[in-house]
């Protein structure tokens, strides 16, 4: 039982991170399609 919470949380910390770094990746996405709108217009 202590293995599993002690695997879950550490699937937690992963995911935290991912996420950050997901989230990092969209912003950067969106910011460069919207300068290729700007540029477009």
């Amino acid at each position: 039982m202590e293995a599993i919470m002690k695997r879950n949380r550490g699937l937690s910390v992963l995911v935290d991170l991912n996420w950050d770094r997901v989230l990092y990746l969209l912003t950067i996405l969106l910011a460069l399609g919207a300068g290729a709108w700007v540029g477009s217009l």
